[in-house]
């Protein structure tokens, strides 16, 4: 396999492409996403103007973030709260390692937190001898297969039943049980133990309340609240665009996130934490820490043009709908973040050339757009991106497509360029019939050339007259 990122992009893509039966699971998941979420959407007064209203109410949230997060802070801590503020993934990973080891922690279990991806924390908690479970169902199967989650919201949506129950009877010795009731109860029995033992939970969050020092987490199975109230210490790991002004926002955030990354009305599990246990109160952590993080999101802060990526709720809807997504899953990208919106934050997060390729492997159909609730430019930011990219890099690439912008903006040079594509298409016939190397190779080795009409419909309506 390929040693660079957009290589091994490259490789995985195409094998997962040609595999008709991962595409069938995925083009069968997604349908029923569809047809759950289109009743859901007509049951809002006008699903459009809610979007516009998450649109602004996030748009207030990040430009003023400075002060929001300030905020959030000062009513956290009045109640007991332990905020980390952490630029990067390591200084992260330093303030969650100190913690563990300060209260003598030796067993952890972790709801979902897409965060703990981007940073690699597992990895690094196991190889100082930590154990380490997710107790997400999804995230749980995939941290058995020992691989990253396959999507925002539904983690191992690409594996069969069959291939679960295999699974679960070579790593947890238990009967082979193909009954999707009887798996999840094999899960939650081993799992239970996991709460009741660990020494600390660790979470994410959907959001974070600036106005009461709350996080609000949102799930379907309950683990999260076990995650939190079980364990003696609480960290909440969450990245500081997760902001918002009012704890009344969330009255239309809830049901828009539900509706746009399941289809439900509302999520079952709605929990808000506001600190550690208090006096008086029966469960809960002794401890809860907050650890704030940054890892490059101020230098999107900073950018203008692709702010409003900071927008993004994490419900997942760009990646149901996109054709791309749809045809490669969500393990070809090899990052935390897939699909349109990891396409578009990726090279932010870990560096434009490295990840560019994300932003070309577009058809830029806008169907991202157009679905996302809070109304982020995705398919004009993966133009960004790959503009912004060209011009870093300059060089051969950066004056093909300068070649080209002044070709296109000259009809003559373009009609001219016809021309030649005309004369060219027979030799490129003869090459290949001649069995040498084709100079197009990048394009044909998936699709063919298109052919050529003998006559544009310029020169047709010029002939007419």
């Amino acid at each position: 396999m390929s040693a660079t990122p957009a290589g091994t992009f490259r490789e995985e893509s195409g094998r997962l492409a040609g595999d008709l039966e991962h595409r069938r699971r995925i083009a069968s998941a997604m349908g029923k996403y569809e047809t759950a979420r289109g009743p859901r959407q007509g049951a809002f007064l006008s699903w459009e103007l809610g979007r516009q209203a998450l649109a602004d109410t996030k748009w207030e949230a990040v430009n003023r973030l400075d002060e929001h997060l300030e905020r959030f802070e000062k009513e956290a801590t009045a109640r007991g709260t332990q905020v980390h503020w952490c630029r990067d993934a390591a200084e992260a990973r330093d303030a969650i390692v100190g913690i563990i080891r300060r209260v003598g922690a030796r067993r952890i279990v972790k709801s979902k937190v897409m965060t703990s991806e981007e940073i690699h924390l597992n990895s690094l908690l196991e190889s100082l001898g930590f154990s380490v479970v997710e107790s997400d169902l999804g995230e749980y199967i995939q941290q058995l297969k020992d691989e990253p989650p396959y999507h925002f919201v539904f983690p191992c949506m690409h594996l069969s039943r069959e291939e679960i129950s295999g699974l679960f009877h070579d790593k947890l010795g238990t009967a082979e049980e193909h009954d999707p009731e009887a798996l999840t109860m094999i899960a939650r029995r081993v799992l239970r133990e996991k709460y009741v033992e660990a020494d600390i939970g660790i979470t994410g969050a959907n959001f974070v309340v600036a106005e009461t020092g709350m996080i609000s987490i949102t799930e379907n199975e309950g683990n999260a609240r076990l995650t939190a109230a079980l364990p003696r210490v609480m960290i909440s790991l969450v990245g500081i665009e997760k902001v918002v002004p009012r704890l009344g926002d969330l009255a239309l955030f809830l049901p828009m996130l539900a509706t746009a990354g399941t289809g439900q009305p509302l999520t079952c599990y709605n929990t808000f934490y506001g600190g550690p246990r208090q006096p008086g109160e029966a469960d809960g952590p002794e401890e809860w820490h907050v650890i704030l993080l940054d890892n490059h999101r101020t230098e999107l802060l900073a950018d203008p043009e692709q702010r409003d990526a900071l927008h993004c709720i994490r419900c997942g809807a760009c990646l149901n709908v996109c054709p791309v997504f749809r045809a490669i899953g969500g393990l070809s990208y090899g990052t935390t973040y897939q699909g349109p919106v990891g396409s578009v934050i990726t090279p932010h997060l870990r560096g434009l050339q490295d990840w560019k390729h994300l932003s070309g492997a577009s058809s830029l159909c806008g169907a991202c757009t157009d679905t996302c609730p809070v109304k982020i430019d995705l398919h004009h930011h993966l133009l960004h991106n790959r503009r912004n990219a060209a011009r870093e890099r300059g060089g051969v690439e950066r004056w093909v497509w300068k070649a080209f912008s002044f070709v296109m903006r000259r009809p003559f040079l373009y009609r001219m360029g016809m021309r030649v594509a005309r004369l060219m298409r027979p030799l490129h016939a003869a090459l290949l019939e001649g069995g040498m190397l084709d100079p197009v190779r990048a394009w044909t080795m998936s699709r063919e050339l298109p052919e050529l009409a003998e006559e544009t419909f310029r020169e047709r309506w010029k002939r007419r007259g």
